[in-house]
C-alpha cells in the first residue's frame, strides 16, 4: 500500500549567535501508512520540530531541507503556498500541548470549532453549528450544547483539550499530528483522551503522529516508535518490542524509568556519548 506520508532526509536549521545555522532536525527519514506512529526523545531532539516541518509551521527564519518530504503524492515542500494553507488543518492537523495556549481565549469553544471547519469546507452557518456539536460528542462531551458556548477559561484542562481535538477533526484530515496533547492532563483524563484517538483513527483511517516524553505511555499506543536524540533518529522499534531496544539511548532511558516494587533512590542518569549525536 502506498505511504501516506513520505519524509526522506529532513533537515531544519536555525541561525546561531555565531552567524552560522545550527541544525535541530539532522537527516530525520520514515513513512507513514494509516497508522499510528510515536516518536519519543528528550526535550530539544527536534520531535515538535519535524511535527511542524510537516505542517509548513517552521518559524520564518528556520531554513527546511529535504530529499524528499511528500504526503499523499504531494510534494509539501514546492507546492505553491495557497495548496499548503488548504492541506493545513484540511487534509493535515495538529493537535498542541495545553489547550490553555492553544485555544483562542476570546471566542467561545462552538466558533472557534466553526471557523476552523468554514476555512476548509463550504457549509451553511447552521450546518456548520451542527456539524461542531457531533464533533464534541464524538470526542465524549455528554452536553456539547452546553460545552459549544463556552469559553476556554470556563472549561477544564481535560474538556479543553477534548475541544482541540475536535477542532482539528472537524474537517476530516487524513494525517493528525498530536504533540504531547497528554503531558497536561492527570493520568484519568490522559487515558480518556487516549481512546478517543484510538477511536477515531480506526474509524477513519487515519494516519497518527504521537509525539511524546512517556515511553511507556507510547509503546501502548503506537504501532511503530522512532526514538529520536540531537536531531536524529538513533533507532526505529514495533511498540510492542520497545523493552527489547538495542540503541544504548533507548536502553538508557528505559533504565531512567521508575519501577513499581523496586527502591530506585536516586534514579539512574543517562551517561550521554558522543557518538550518539554522530
Amino acid at each position: 500500500m502506498k505511504p501516506l506520508l513520505v519524509v526522506e532526509d529532513l533537515r531544519i536549521a536555525f541561525p546561531n549567535r555565531d552567524g552560522g545555522m545550527t541544525e535541530a532536525v539532522r537527516g530525520v527519514s520514515f513513512t507513514l501508512g494509516r497508522e499510528r506512529l510515536g516518536i519519543v526523545g528528550e526535550s530539544g531532539s527536534g520531535k515538535s520540530q519535524t511535527g511542524r516541518a510537516i505542517l509548513g509551521l517552521t518559524a520564518p527564519e528556520g531554513r527546511v531541507s529535504a530529499k524528499r518530504l511528500e504526503f499523499n503524492g504531494v510534494d509539501l515542500l514546492r507546492c505553491p503556498p495557497r495548496e499548503r494553507r488548504e492541506l493545513r488543518g484540511g487534509r493535515i492537523a495538529m493537535v498542541l500541548q495545553d489547550p490553555k495556549f492553544s485555544l483562542n481565549p476570546v471566542m467561545t469553544i462552538g466558533d472557534q470549532i466553526v471557523e476552523t471547519l468554514r476555512a476548509h469546507r463550504r457549509v451553511s452557518a447552521r450546518a456548520a453549528r451542527g456539524r461542531a456539536l457531533a464533533a464534541l460528542e464524538s470526542v465524549r462531551i455528554d452536553d456539547p450544547g452546553r460545552v459549544y458556548d463556552l469559553y476556554p477559561h470556563e472549561v477544564s484542562g481535560g474538556m479543553g483539550q477534548r475541544a482541540m481535538i475536535a477542532m482539528m477533526l472537524i474537517a476530516d484530515p487524513d494525517l493528525l499530528i498530536a504533540d504531547e496533547p497528554t503531558s497536561a492532563l492527570d493520568v484519568t483524563v490522559q487515558l480518556q483522551v487516549l481512546a478517543i484517538l484510538d477511536t477515531l483513527v480506526s474509524e477513519r483511517g487515519m494516519g497518527l503522529i504521537f509525539v511524546s516524553h512517556d515511553l511507556r505511555l507510547v509503546s501502548s499506543f503506537c504501532d511503530r516508535i522512532l526514538v529520536m536524540y540531537a536531531g536524529r533518529v538513533v533507532e526505529e522499534v514495533e511498540a510492542g518490542g520497545l523493552t527489547n531496544a538495542k540503541h544504548p539511548y533507548t536502553r538508557g532511558l528505559l533504565d531512567c524509568l521508575p519501577r513499581l516494587g523496586e527502591a530506585r533512590h536516586p534514579l539512574p542518569t543517562l551517561d550521554r556519548q558522543p557518538e550518539w549525536a554522530r
